[in-house]
């Protein structure tokens, strides 16, 4: 991800970031609080209308207590993009700057904050009947497609990541270039428009991991309602991204009386814990050099570092 310089003409945007239970949205409600700001969710589940408590989305009262924009404003029937909400998020911000606020950007997901910021790959729309015939393919099969028309692409990505796969293979078959030649070439980011105070929070795994475990428990406890309405749904496809969401697959095995709460505790804490460990290894190595990371995990030591950069 691109490092803006510096420049006190540019209008400021905070942003924290970092893996799934790391303290992200406590420290974005202080910062709000504190500083006037406006939170905007960079989260690619925490937009889905259907999913508060199993997304750990802020709680109405969190809600309620300062701006928050982009948290479950989308159906979970509807399909949604790291494109879309790059659009979202740049309005949001531009609000938030026409109020007098500080935008405060926090999530996990770092293709959303690499599209804001960087821009998007100039892909053309793919050809419908093509799309649809490569998201027909096994993904051992697509892979070995893939292998043929673009081995790079092939050689970097999981054998078994069924969306990325087809995504690169779809690329490559319908427009003759691989996708890793578009996205070198990236439009549209507000990185040279800004003047970025990021914070990555990479608290301690041994930390994290016990925190994982405690809030799936609580997630479990309280999310069977929600849960349970999503699975009944009949006009959200099979393959709808919010069905993914960490927490539903266990939730409706658990339902289906197929396990029971300490298994879906248990399964949804190591899916929980897995994706941390992604996020954590993508966040320590992805973004720049100078954006801060911290390990640190009371919300008062983490204001104090922030407000050295807000400040300065």
């Amino acid at each position: 991800m691109t490092s803006p310089a510096d420049s006190p003409e540019r209008p400021m945007v905070a942003l924290i970031a970092g893996p799934t239970a790391s303290g992200k949205s406590a420290l974005a409600l202080a910062l709000a609080r504190k500083y006037r700001g406006t939170v905007i969710n960079a989260d690619s589940m925490q937009v889905y209308a259907d999913l508060r408590i199993l997304t750990a989305r802020p709680s109405e009262a969190e809600e309620a207590s300062v701006p928050h924009r982009l948290f479950g404003h989308v159906d979970g029937a509807e399909p949604y993009s790291a494109a879309r909400w790059a659009v979202e998020a740049r309005a949001a911000i531009a609000e938030a700057h026409q109020q007098g606020r500080l935008p405060i950007l926090v999530g996990g997901t770092g293709m959303y904050l690499r599209t804001l910021l960087d821009g998007i790959a100039p892909v053309p729309e793919i050809d419908p009947a093509i799309r649809a015939e490569i998201r027909a393919l096994p993904v051992a099969q697509a892979h070995v497609a893939l292998a043929a028309l673009d081995p790079e692409a092939a050689a970097r990505l999981n054998p078994a990541d069924t969306l990325r796969v087809a995504r690169a293979l779809e690329v490559v078959r319908a427009t003759g270039k691989p996708l890793a030649a578009w996205q070198s070439d990236r439009v549209g980011g507000i990185a040279g428009e800004i003047r970025l105070a990021p914070l990555v929070l990479l608290p301690d795994r041994d930390w994290l991991g016990a925190r994982i475990d405690y809030r799936f428990r609580l997630m479990v406890d309280q999310g069977r309602e929600e849960a349970a309405a999503l699975l009944a749904r009949t006009d959200v496809p099979h393959d709808a991204p919010i069905l993914r969401a960490i927490g539903v697959p266990e939730m409706r095995a658990l339902l289906a009386g197929e396990i029971d709460a300490d298994q879906a505790v248990a399964q949804g804490a190591l899916a929980s814990r897995q994706y941390a460990k992604r996020q954590y290894t993508w966040f320590r190595r992805q973004p720049p050099p100078d954006w801060r990371r911290e390990n640190e995990t009371e919300t008062n030591k983490l204001m104090a570092t922030f407000e050295t950069k807000l400040l300065s």
